[in-house]
């Protein structure tokens, strides 16, 4: 009877190592494939003629977005089924410029210069 319950503990253990193993293997896999995807995604994006610099959304589904085609900037109205033009842009008026060399260009500050302006604008005690 003692060593039935103890082969029974011990096939438990062995049933808990085997169910946390797979459960490892699956993030692994998970994390792999979803690293892959991401620099699929980010190939296929790069080097493009058409670069979306900035999209601000009006209601739910009504968003101006200011667009670069090849050298021509772009201010869009993008709606539910429709998409107008509203004016041509000069890139030089805009404040934001893209780099075509820097992904995330225009965030120029670093996190520590962003942590001390919040902390200017929180109450002191």
């Amino acid at each position: 009877m003692l060593l039935a319950a103890g082969t029974s503990g011990l096939a438990s253990f062995f049933r808990l190592v085997g169910v946390l193993l797979i459960f490892v293997f699956v993030l692994v896999i998970t994390y792999v494939s979803t690293r892959w995807i991401a620099r699929y995604q980010r190939g296929m994006n790069a080097n493009k003629n058409i670069q979306v610099m900035e999209t601000f959304r009006i209601t739910n589904n009504k968003y101006i977005q200011i667009v670069k085609i090849g050298k021509v900037c772009l201010a869009i109205a993008v709606c539910k089924d429709t998409v107008s033009v509203l004016c041509q842009l000069e890139e030089e008026d805009l404040e934001w410029k893209p780099d075509s060399n820097d992904p995330v260009s225009g965030m120029h500050e670093n996190f520590a210069d962003i942590l001390s302006k919040l902390k200017g604008k929180l109450p002191r005690k």
